[in-house]
């Protein structure tokens, strides 16, 4: 096999060669990656072991929680509606000054509606983070300002109200009640587990947790101080950068030219570490926090506190996978400083002797879900939950193709042609191997000996093993290059459009071996991306995996129903009337022969359906051929549609008819397709006899008016009309009702139109004989 590929933070640029640790095994830090570590499992064949790390104490998570426990509890307070008012009054204030201190410009304290300012500041058009950021405080302005009009505060002013009371009563959190914390996390812990499961993410081989590691951090940090590449200021424990690099260690190895970033170095340290003084250098970052008032903590060397963000991965990871590992992956914005700060801590604490350590291999950061151009970001209040997409624009699969078409380092832009797209590319998965398995069954049903790979060519020429040699040879290309899986689905969509040509131009010898080659190759590619949640490997079989719907159901209960269609063919046949050769021995066949040995080796619907469906398919077909010289036609025409349109259909059964007296293909298609696809019929039928009708009732009134009209006498026409007030002899006006002559431009018109009127007129006269 060629050399896989992929794109590694730590070496910018192409693709460099993937070279794990231990040949065959990948030590593997957790973080959005399911589809490449299923290919690297399923497709390159590594034992993987893979590891998710749990944040759940970070500056993010206390802030959130503490702030909604102490919510909680000023609701339970009892407030007149003054007092109600000035507090909301207070915190909105307290918010834009925080947040949009220039909105306090443009609006004195009698007047909480900030929605002239927001007018003048929201553009239109796609918004960069900053205006995003922008239009949220707005936003909860806004809706904090209706919520104190309308008197409904709490549950309306909540975003403005937060901020505020934690900045008056966070110091009476107990900062040894971890559960406070803790209890939250486990909650969205589960929550997002659920969210995996729904996606068909593989769970983790190893979670872990900060609130479990504490012990542990606290002695990794001490080691990294007596190794002199930390430093204790005021009860906080520092990363000494220049310590590191003077003892010719490099840092910010992923971002070298963000080093120096303020705003990124800020946003690393979190929100909760404003105001922890001490540090050497600006760029130094805490290993272990002094606890602030409100905040969790534990004891260390260093007095009460609480771990860094960043030494909590390191600690984590390298206790499950040791001091060297293969691939650590995570989001793009992570690449600066979070995981530059891994990188130093970890390589600080394992290095001897002055002698560089090389802690992780491959840094693999993806790119970033957008919306509108804009980050999609809990802290934007721009995101849509896994929940809430799936329950109204993707499914599971859907949302996994949308990843699948997009690069993962490169980001994705969720919107509305790209879940086209992946709903076109799923369309068309699903048409061929529908039509893959009715031609399979069909050309195996020929006759009882006859076997699919004797009708392998059948004169067709060998152009879809061709095909299906050029796709895998693209698919190795594209995987191996960095799981370039874009290329990938356009490599198995062209492979589908090759197979739909041979089919068209063969439509009585068809490469029936070279189908079922091809199907099972793209079903196993399909299984390797994760798109089949019912399957596994090593992703056999042909099509999606069927459910378990019926795996409490016995051989002979699922074929129940096909059985009991076919018996009321038959019968109806028999009261038709009609015979020939092969129809009597068609209605002499018994299914249960076929049945009954395959029972015995599968529980697969559509396997064990086929004898009693071919049965049924092939009666049909025969009335078809018959029908045209029976004096029972229109019953026999009848009838065949009545098995197709609703005895099949209802069972999930299509039979398509095909030109050229080739035998109906039978589709297994779920129920609700095909009876979605019927009212979608009838309904476009309903339209087109209500456009119809439309038509004929607009015909009947322009020749109602135009009669109607025909039998006004052209002598009375303007007689009536008060704008005249004189008439010649034949009732054309001569004067304006101001008594002046009728001017010679308008008398021109009015002649005109009174000879059209006198043709019409004595046209209706003649014809009505009046």
């Amino acid at each position: 096999m060629d050399q896989l590929k992929v794109h590694n933070s730590l070496k910018p640029g192409a693709p460099v060669p993937f070279v794990p640790i231990e040949p065959g095994k990948v030590s593997w830090n957790y973080a959005q990656t399911d589809i490449i570590r299923r290919i690297m499992r399923d497709y390159f064949g590594f034992k993987i072991k893979f590891v998710m790390n749990i944040t759940d104490i970070d500056d993010k998570i206390i802030l959130k929680t503490r702030r909604q426990k102490l919510l909680e509890l000023e609701k339970s307070k009892t407030y007149t509606e003054s007092e109600l008012s000035k507090l909301a009054a207070q915190a909105f204030q307290a918010y834009a000054q925080g947040n949009l201190p220039e909105l306090l410009k443009h609006f004195d304290g009698s007047d909480l509606s900030p929605g002239n300012y927001a007018r003048d500041i929201i553009r239109e058009g796609k918004p960069g983070d900053d205006e995003t950021k922008m239009k949220m405080h707005i936003n909860n302005l806004n809706a904090a300002t209706k919520a104190i009009q309308d008197n409904r505060i709490f549950g309306g002013a909540d975003e403005i109200l937060l901020p505020y009371l934690d900045s008056l009563y966070k110091h009476t959190i107990d900062a040894r009640d971890h559960t406070i914390f803790t209890d939250v996390t486990q909650y969205w812990e589960a929550d997002f587990m659920k969210d995996m499961d729904a996606l068909n993410i593989m769970r983790p081989d190893v979670v872990t947790r900060v609130t479990t590691y504490v012990p542990q951090i606290a002695t990794f940090v001490e080691k990294i101080v007596q190794k002199g590449f930390a430093y204790e200021a005021d009860g906080s424990v520092y990363f000494d950068i220049a310590a590191f690099e003077k003892a010719g260690n490099p840092y910010a190895r992923l971002r070298p030219e963000s080093r120096n970033d303020k705003a990124l170095q800020e946003e690393g340290e979190g929100s909760l570490s404003k105001n922890l003084g001490g540090k050497r250098g600006a760029g130094d970052f805490a290993l272990w926090k002094k606890s602030k008032s409100g905040e969790p903590s534990w004891p260390s060397p260093w007095g009460e506190g609480r771990p860094g963000w960043h030494i909590e991965c390191s600690v984590m990871a390298s206790d499950v996978l040791g001091a060297h590992i293969d691939i650590h992956s995570g989001g793009i914005d992570l690449a600066f400083p979070h995981h530059d700060n891994e990188l130093a801590q970890s390589e600080a604490y394992y290095c001897e002797n002055g002698h560089e350590h090389i802690w992780v291999n491959y840094f693999m950061h993806m790119g970033h879900l957008s919306i509108s151009g804009s980050k999609m970001s809990k802290s934007l209040k721009n995101f849509q939950t896994i929940q809430d997409a799936l329950k109204t624009d993707f499914t599971p699969r859907g949302m996994r193709i949308v990843f699948l078409l997009s690069r993962w380092n490169q980001g994705i832009e969720i919107s509305p042609d790209m879940r086209t797209m992946a709903e076109g590319w799923e369309s068309s998965l699903n048409s061929f191997f529908i039509k893959a398995k009715s031609h399979i069954a069909e050309a195996n049903g020929r006759s009882v000996t006859e076997d699919v790979k004797s009708l392998s060519l059948n004169g067709s020429g060998d152009e879809l093993q061709v095909a299906l040699k050029n796709a895998e040879a693209e698919m190795q290309a594209a995987l191996l290059d960095s799981f370039d899986t874009p290329r990938a689905m356009r490599c198995i969509d062209k492979l589908i459009k090759d197979f739909n040509i041979h089919e068209h131009a063969h439509k009585t010898n068809m490469d029936v071996r070279g189908l079922e080659n091809i199907a099972r190759w793209i079903t196993k590619m399909v299984g390797i991306f994760g798109l089949d949640a019912n399957a596994s490997p090593p992703h056999g079989g042909i099509g999606w995996a069927s459910t378990s719907s019926n795996s409490n159901l016995s051989p002979a209960e699922i074929v129940a129903p096909y059985a009991e269609v076919l018996k009321r063919v038959k019968a109806e046949v028999n009261s038709l009337n009609v015979h020939s050769e092969t129809l009597d021995q068609l209605l002499s066949t018994n299914p249960e022969t076929e049945f009954e040995p395959l029972s015995r080796k599968s529980n697969n619907p559509e396997t064990l359906a086929l004898p009693y469906l071919r049965n049924i398919s092939r009666i049909r077909d025969t009335l078809r051929t018959l029908a045209p010289t029976s004096t029972s036609k229109k019953q026999i025409l009848i009838f065949s549609d009545q098995i197709r349109d609703s005895d099949l259909l209802n069972l999930g059964v299509y039979l398509d008819d095909r030109p050229d007296n080739q035998p109906a293909l039978i589709k297994f298609i779920p129920a609700s397709e095909l009876l979605a696809q019927k009212e979608e019929k009838a309904a476009k039928e309903r339209e087109k006899a209500a456009q119809k009708e439309k038509v004929r009732l607009d015909r009947e009134r322009v020749e109602f008016e135009r009669t109607e009209k025909a039998k006004n006498s052209h002598l009375e026409m303007y007689k009536g009309d008060e704008k005249w007030s004189a008439w010649d002899a034949d009732g054309i006006p001569t004067r304006t009702k101001e008594g002046e002559d009728v001017p010679k431009s308008a008398l021109k018109k009015l002649r005109k139109d009174w000879e059209k009127q006198k043709k019409v007129h004595e046209e209706w006269k003649a014809k009505n004989g009046t």
